[in-house]
């Protein structure tokens, strides 16, 4: 099976756990595209009754395109289950994310569901973090301050590494859907990912990482040899 066929199949999964009534969270990146995909097809096949809150612009204009009612957390403060795709987990279901730049609103809405819920392809799953770079998104004003703070943090918590901003393909800087820039940190390997976020909750001028600590229920993985779920 191709990667996005396996990434189809942990979508098709996830999307059993979805209710009529239900108030959900639509995650960001390509997992999670082909899930609000499947869930516009289940939604209009067995007329079921959503609302749903969307964790990017990009993810926004998707729903929107093809009919998936959507709210906002201001007036749906609670929500029953998100579903979202990961850059990384690891066997504790702390996750990576934020390789979409959309890690900040993920998190809020992520925060706000009942149950949360990671789809991914056995390539995602990992033995510890830190291979994927990590998220960090941060105010544009004073980030080289910032940047200094998040290096002595970072530190602080055993770790080490470059902190490169992200750029565009064409060069230029990327910004977030809230007006911020990331900084990426090649870590190589995070040995205490709950140590490093707290670390990392102290640093002003940080407006968020992705280090997702002991927010997943579950992860469904879809493998060469079919579905795997992990939880604790």
């Amino acid at each position: 099976m191709t990667l996005d066929e396996l990434k189809r199949e942990a979508a098709a999964e996830a999307l059993k756990f979805v209710q009529s009534g239900m108030r959900l969270g639509l995650g960001t990146g390509s997992t999670a595209k082909i899930f609000v995909d499947l869930l516009a097809e289940r939604m209009n096949a067995e007329n079921l009754h959503l609302l749903c809150v969307p964790t990017s612009e990009a993810t926004r204009i998707q729903a929107q395109s093809l009919g998936i009612p959507l709210t906002t957390l201001d007036n749906t403060p609670e929500l029953d289950l998100a579903i979202d795709g990961a850059d990384e987990i690891d066997p504790q279901l702390n996750l990576i994310k934020g390789g979409g730049a959309a890690h900040l609103r993920e998190k809020i809405v992520e925060m706000a569901a009942k149950r949360f819920i990671v789809i991914a392809d056995e390539t995602k799953l990992v033995a510890h973090l830190g291979k994927f770079p990590l998220p960090l998104e941060c105010a544009p004003f004073g980030l080289e301050a910032t940047r200094r703070q998040l290096e002595k943090a970072i530190g602080a918590a055993g770790c080490q590494g470059e902190l490169a901003l992200r750029q565009k393909a064409n060069g230029e800087t990327l910004f977030t859907d809230g007006g911020n820039v990331i900084l990426d940190a090649k870590l190589g390997r995070i040995s205490n990912p709950a140590k490093l976020a707290d670390a990392l909750d102290h640093v002003t001028g940080l407006v968020e990482h992705g280090l997702f600590i002991g927010m997943a229920e579950r992860a469904i993985l879809a493998t060469s040899t079919g579905i795997r779920t992990v939880t604790l």
